[in-house]
């Protein structure tokens, strides 16, 4: 069992959960919180538009299975359709930030 009573906040936390920044287990961990945020930011989208996972999947040229798994933070993204997605699909701009 893990030590908690040093932690002093989140960034211990994390750190202490998944180590540190640039190890295998925190890599993991880092992909997977980015993947449930854009998965998060897609799918409060569709709904404030008001569509199905379907009817997303029409405008944006792919299929409604690929919009599903995203939503549900499985699989992987391709940009170039996760910029059509969002952009033809939703009429969203999307924009990176590198870090």
């Amino acid at each position: 069992m893990k030590d908690y009573k040093d932690v002093k906040d989140f960034d211990e936390l994390i750190e202490l959960e998944h180590g540190k920044i640039g190890s295998e287990s925190r890599n993991r961990y880092e992909e997977g919180a980015q993947m449930f945020i854009v998965s998060e930011m897609l799918k409060a989208a569709r709904k404030e538009a008001n569509l199905t996972q379907e009817e997303l999947a029409a405008r944006a040229g792919t299929k409604k299975s690929y919009i599903s798994k995203i939503e549900n933070g499985k699989g992987n993204i391709q940009l170039a359709t996760l910029i059509r997605i969002f952009e033809q699909g939703l009429n969203k701009r999307i924009g990176l930030t590198f870090l």
